[in-house]
This record gives C-alpha cells, sequence and structure tokens, in this order.
C-alpha cells in the first residue's frame, strides 16, 4: 500500500518524465491577487498565464499545490470533521499544458498514470464530459476503450447557458472551456448514482480528477471565440487518491490523517480515535500551521480571523473532549513528521508556528471556559422561548462574540450539534447597535476631549491615510482619560490615544472617522472613531482589549478597511 507521501511523488516523476517542469507549490497567502483571501485551487498561481498577462514559467508544467478553503466564496468549515472528504486544508495534484498538448494527451497520461501506475481497476472507472464535447467522448470511447454506458455527458445544470458542473470558466469573461471529470466507483455497498442522476450526491462515486480544456475566450455577449493556444489545466486531490489507494471509504482513514488523529487522541486523553472532534483537530492542525508559516498570525481582520477562527474550532473541539491544558501546539511535531519532507518551510516555521499557536490558545483558555458555560446554559434552559424555537438568541451569540472571544460560525458549530441554529439576523443587529454606541459616544463624549495645554503642546498629526492603511513603528505621543493624561492603560480599560502620525481618517465633513487598531507584541487596542481636535491633532477613541499601553510605545496602526470602505459608500450616497 503506498503511502501519501509515495503518491504525491509517484505524480510529480511520472509527469517529469513526460517532459513537465516541476514547480514549487505557491503560498496559501495569493500573490498580486486582491480578489482571493487564500489559494483555493491548482490554478492560482497561474491564472495570469492563462489571462495571457504574463509569461509561463514552461509550457508544460506540474505541481502539487497546498489549498485552503475556510473564507469568502470557497469555505468549507462548517462541514469539517462531520464529513468524509470536507478539509480546510488539502494538497492538489496539478498538470498544466499552456498552448502546447491538449485533450487527447491529458487524457492518455491520466488514464495511464491512474491505470498503469497506480492499477486502479479500469472497470471502477467513468468519465463526464461536457454534452457537446464530441472530441472528449470519442477519445474516452476510441482510443481509451471506456465503453459508452461509463462516459456520462453533463449538459447545463446551474440554470444558464454554459453552467455546468463539466464547463469551466474563471469569470463571466476570459478563458474557458469543457472538462471532463473521473470518477471511482466504490462498488454497490455504497448508497449513492453516478454523476448526474439524481443519486448522484452519494459516496459511492467520487470524482478525482479534473480535466479542464481552456479552448474558449468568452465574449461580454456570452459568445465564445476558440483561442489561438487551447490550454489544459487539472486537478486532482490528494486526500481522496489516498483513500481509494489505501482502500479506505474517509479520507479521515488515510495515514496522513492517522498519524494526526492518534496524536490528538493522546493528548486530549481520548480513546475512540473514531470521535469527530478528533477529525475537527487532525484537520485543523494542518490548516493553521500552514498559514502561520506563510506568514498569516492570528488578527481580528481578514486571513488573520479566519486563522484565528479555524484555531479556536480546535480548541472548542478539544474542551469537548475533556482536555484543559494546552494541547494545538503540540500537534506539530507530529504534523512535520508527515508533511515536513516535501513541504520544508514548516521546518524552518516550526518555532514560529508553535509559538503564535501557544499564544492563541492562552488568550482563548479562561474565555473559551466562560464562553462554554453561558453557551450550555441556553441550551439547557428547557422553559425558554429560545429552547422552544432551538435557536441561540442573537444577543446570546454576540456576547459570546464580543465578551468571549466566540466567532459566531463556533457559536453556530455548537448550536448545530444540539440541532439547533442561531438567529443571524439578530446578532448582526446588536453588532451594529454596538457600533452605533461607540460612534455616539465618540461623539458626545466631554471624556475624549483633550486638556489644552497638552494640545497646544502637540504639533498636528501627519496623516498618512492617503498612501496606506496601515502603519508601522509609530509613537505613542499621549494617553487621555477623562480629560487627565496617563503614562499607561491597561486591559479593559477606555481612553483617546494619540500617535505621531496615523492612517486614521478623523471625522469631518458629515463622514465619520476610521475605526481599526493599534497593535505591539502582546497588545491590541481598538479604535471606535478618530477625530481631530484643535490644529489638525487626531486623537483615536477606543478601548485596551490586552496588554499594557505606555507613553512612548511603538505601535502598528491599523485601519479597519471594510468599514472605512462601506462609511465612504454611505456618505457618498447621501
Amino acid at each position: 500500500m503506498k503511502t501519501t507521501s509515495q503518491l504525491r511523488a509517484d505524480f510529480l516523476e511520472f509527469f517529469r518524465s513526460n517532459g513537465h517542469t516541476i514547480v514549487p507549490s505557491a503560498p496559501l497567502v495569493p500573490a498580486n491577487d486582491p480578489t482571493l483571501l487564500f489559494t483555493n485551487s491548482g490554478m492560482v498561481q497561474f491564472k495570469h498565464a492563462f489571462l495571457g498577462s504574463e509569461k509561463p514559467i514552461a509550457r508544460r508544467v506540474a505541481d502539487v499545490q497546498r489549498c485552503l478553503r475556510a473564507g469568502g466564496k470557497h469555505n468549507d468549515l462548517d462541514s469539517v470533521g462531520y464529513t468524509a472528504r470536507h478539509h480546510t486544508f488539502f494538497e492538489m495534484l496539478g498538470n498544466w499544458s499552456f498552448g502546447d498538448y491538449f485533450k487527447r494527451d491529458a487524457i492518455l497520461w491520466a488514464w495511464e498514470l491512474l491505470t498503469g501506475v497506480w492499477k486502479l481497476p479500469a472497470e471502477r472507472l467513468l468519465a463526464t464530459v461536457y454534452h457537446t464535447d464530441d472530441e472528449a467522448f470519442a477519445i474516452w470511447r476510441d482510443v481509451i476503450g471506456l465503453p459508452e454506458s461509463r462516459i456520462v455527458r453533463i449538459g447545463d445544470n446551474k440554470g444558464a447557458p454554459f453552467a455546468s458542473d463539466n464547463f469551466w470558466q474563471m469569470a463571466d469573461t476570459g478563458p474557458c472551456g469543457p472538462c471532463s471529470e473521473i470518477f471511482y466507483d466504490h462498488g454497490d455497498h455504497i448508497a449513492g448514482g453516478p454523476p448526474g442522476s439524481p443519486d448522484e450526491d452519494g459516496d459511492r462515486f467520487i470524482e478525482i480528477w479534473n480535466l479542464v480544456f481552456m479552448q474558449f475566450d468568452r465574449q461580454p455577449d456570452g459568445s465564445l471565440v476558440p483561442l489561438p493556444a487551447p490550454c489544459v489545466d487539472t486537478g486532482m486531490g490528494l486526500e481522496r487518491l489516498a483513500a481509494i489507494l489505501q482502500h479506505v471509504h474517509s479520507n479521515y482513514e488515510i495515514d496522513v490523517f492517522q498519524s494526526l488523529i492518534r496524536k490528538a487522541g493522546e493528548l486530549t486523553h481520548t480513546a475512540d480515535l473514531e470521535h469527530k472532534s478528533l477529525r475537527v483537530i487532525a484537520d485543523h492542525i494542518r490548516a493553521c500551521s500552514f498559514l502561520i508559516a506563510d506568514g498569516v498570525l492570528p488578527s481580528n481582520e481578514g486571513r488573520g480571523y479566519v486563522l484565528r477562527r479555524i484555531i479556536r474550532r480546535a480548541l472548542r473541539h478539544g474542551w469537548m473532549l475533556g482536555t484543559r491544558e494546552a494541547f494545538f501546539h503540540r500537534m506539530v511535531g507530529t504534523l512535520i513528521e508527515q508533511m515536513g519532507e516535501a513541504y520544508p518551510i514548516l521546518v524552518e516555521q516550526r518555532v514560529t508556528v508553535e509559538a503564535a499557536l501557544k499564544q492563541e490558545e492562552d488568550r482563548f483558555a479562561e474565555t473559551l471556559e466562560h464562553g462554554m458555560k453561558l453557551l450550555g446554559s441556553v441550551l439547557d434552559d428547557e422553559g425558554s422561548a429560545a429552547h422552544a424555537q432551538r435557536q441561540v438568541p442573537g444577543k446570546t451569540a454576540f456576547t459570546l462574540y464580543d465578551t468571549y472571544g466566540f466567532p459566531v460560525d463556533l457559536t453556530a458549530d455548537v448550536a448545530r450539534e444540539h440541532g439547533w441554529s442561531v438567529d443571524m439576523a439578530g446578532f448582526e443587529r446588536e453588532m451594529e447597535q454596538q457600533r452605533e454606541l461607540a460612534r455616539s459616544a465618540s461623539k458626545f463624549s466631554g471624556g475624549n476631549t483633550l486638556p489644552a495645554d497638552l494640545v497646544a503642546r502637540l504639533q498636528a498629526t501627519r496623516f498618512l491615510g492617503y498612501e496606506q492603511s496601515k502603519a508601522v513603528d509609530r509613537s505613542v505621543l499621549a494617553i487621555v482619560r477623562d480629560g487627565v493624561p496617563l503614562n499607561a492603560l491597561k486591559a479593559g480599560e477606555s481612553a483617546t490615544v494619540i500617535l505621531d502620525a496615523t492612517p486614521f481618517y478623523a471625522e469631518s465633513g458629515g463622514q465619520v472617522g476610521d475605526s481599526g487598531w493599534l497593535r505591539a507584541d502582546g497588545l491590541e487596542f481598538a479604535v471606535h472613531d478618530t477625530r481631530k481636535q484643535g490644529e489638525g491633532v487626531f486623537i483615536h477613541v477606543g478601548t485596551l482589549q490586552q496588554g499594557q499601553l505606555r507613553v512612548g510605545a511603538t505601535v502598528m496602526a491599523q485601519v479597519d478597511a471594510a468599514q472605512r470602505q462601506a462609511t465612504a459608500l454611505h456618505h457618498s450616497a447621501t
């Protein structure tokens, strides 16, 4: 039986021997692509080559790409641990042709690798093609020898022309084309029907390889113009492949996951290695470790907040298993044993990864205990309206978020395990109410007014917001609470902070000021509003969430860009 590492190596060696240049995996944070939160497929690093805006490294390329689907459009987080094949982090095997080979070679090589090298039984495989792609159909039938009964034509099944599981397009316009998917039949003892049938969502027939044939350029009017140099883009999930070749049904039964599950069981003192919480922990340590290795750190915004959500979801599952000590960072060594050779960055960044995870564990430990007690009291209150509706009130979800650091999807995760939901509309109302209170407090509270003698001593704040929304190494010139200058501020205290320079826009012309964060190592000051006083002195109104802030400290000032954009749009529309 081949290990996952051997399958990864087999794939690369097969395509190297067939004239492909092997390229390393791109990071999980896409380079020069603001449209994507994370690298979520193998084609991401080649997007500009397909669009023609940059030259490909070679005409034939193969790689193994680390991918993440846990935020934005592609988000598998809620399903992880509860199904056989959903993951946050996964590996995508891919081979690519930029104007070199096309359908015949792509199909032949896929078939040779699956049945010749890996010895998959041909009678267990079937293929799908786009319903008008007679060329691909003929290759499968006449060249490969697949019976017509195992070649399925898939039409436009998503409500619009070319909207199909078997027609791939990068966007509404641009490169696109039909695809052919290869499925493995697990056997009639597993529920489910073939692709295109009413029962296709069952687990019997599993897609293992998608061959995309980019042969058209879609125009704004919807018409398709043939590309002068058609391309091939293929993707195969390594974990799914390993499950088939290791003769198991669930991805969590393959060697990589079993090692991680055993380690998670050891650290949480859990004997039942089939427990879903162990699956969650095993999945999440891969996502979190690779994200940190690629430069993402836990925070309350963007990619950092997705990472924080994943970490805290794993910690909550550890808590469910009864562990009350830091365990998650101790999984990293086992992960490196399994994947460090293929991804040396894990070895290089081990200290950083373990330290970041340990810090987040320590930060969340106390609030996790209290938050779970609060949530448990709501779930157990049989006489309440919430219990009758089987819905966690929005106010409770907000308290968990605001006071105990529970991402709302973590609350939803717990609720779902009890057959409950979360009142998301109520949660959003509470969020907006807090924003409004912060705005009102900053506008009308005399406590945010600076003493006249301090204003006279301070120079005008240098505004950096035209060029950037984040500024590093900014000096804290003053801290003021209730009109009294302070030397330091403790966690939980509110005040105004004055910096030497800032990217924060101050309230002006009817547009409210920016919100965001001031951060340093172990320190976070949440800025609720920004105002201007005297001769251009910017004051940052907010609350110290963590650590101790002193006059003279150096901080990183980060604007909440999404809030700024929403405010600007609202202001321009009124």
